[in-house]
């Protein structure tokens, strides 16, 4: 089992354990869940910003980077759930990940002077 199978699998039962069951879900609570997570995403973020010295007028601020380490894990575990709830495995996750970071590329080479609509309909 590769890393990222792993991580998903840890995600699985650490959900289950709290009451989430991802194959029991109808299109309702798909939804609330999806902005469950997005929402817990956000707060993440937060923290993680707070972790860093943003304020460029306060010099009483430090990097606490051990925090801001441990914020970035909180991420994935949202993420990896949120990843699930939308079916996705560590499989899929890792194939869309190439063909997006593909088409990352592609955009870098020619410019990204415009916005091409189609050109992650594949993924």
């Amino acid at each position: 089992m590769d890393k990222l199978e792993n991580i998903f699998e840890l995600q699985e039962v650490l959900n289950r354990r709290i009451g989430v069951n991802m194959d029991e879900l109808n299109d309702e609570d798909r939804t609330k869940w999806i902005l469950n997570y997005v929402r817990a995403m956000q707060q993440e973020l937060a923290e993680l910003t707070d972790s860093v010295p943003w304020k460029w007028w306060a010099k009483y601020q430090e990097f606490d980077k051990q925090n801001a380490k441990v914020e970035i894990v909180d991420l994935f575990h949202f993420l990896i759930s949120l990843a699930q709830v939308m079916g996705m495995s560590a499989d899929d996750v890792h194939e869309a990940y190439l063909k997006k970071n593909e088409v990352n590329h592609k955009r870098q080479e020619s410019g990204y002077s415009s916005k091409d609509e189609d050109d992650s309909r594949h993924i």
